[in-house]
């Protein structure tokens, strides 16, 4: 079996546990719809779309309910509906704006399945490009993002106005 380590990771997943409360929850607690600050493209009735702080390509976007729950079968249908119909639209956004080759779309409940913020369930959208997992990331164990989170929220930010 071959493994690809990700140690870029690490300062996110150390970071997390340093916070005071759940990171989801205190962005999900602000009065304002949209947020520059945090990222934050959308704020639908039960779920909310922010760009991931450590993305692992540009326009990964996180899709989380504001209910803070670690486990997809504890969500409401109403509230996993919504998220879904979210990722279609984050996807639509993410197609128009940067011709993606791919998606990976996934939630990671737990620690032992990689989750981050493991109490807080959320779901990834990442838009993939044919190469984008090239000597730098495999070899080289770096990222390499063409663009700054600012100019990605930019980017993304009228699609959901």
């Amino acid at each position: 079996m071959d493994f690809l380590w990700s140690p870029w990771r690490s300062h996110y997943v150390a970071s997390t546990k340093k916070s005071l409360g759940c990171v989801f929850c205190q962005i999900s607690q602000s009065s304002r719809d949209i947020d520059p600050t945090s990222f934050v493209l959308w704020r639908g009735e039960f779920n909310f779309i922010i760009l991931n702080l450590f993305p692992y390509t540009t326009a990964h976007l996180l899709i989380v309910p504001f209910e803070h729950t670690a486990d997809l079968s504890n969500l409401d249908k109403s509230i996993s509906d919504e998220m879904m119909d979210l990722a279609k639209q984050a996807q639509r956004a993410i197609t128009e704006e940067y011709h993606p080759d791919g998606f990976n779309l996934g939630m990671n409940q737990g620690s032992a399945a990689g989750a981050g913020i493991a109490g807080h369930l959320h779901l990834h959208l990442l838009p993939r490009w044919n190469g984008d997992a090239n000597f730098m990331t495999t070899i080289g164990e770096t990222r390499v993002l063409p663009e700054s989170l600012e100019d990605t929220y930019r980017k993304l930010a009228r699609y959901f106005q």
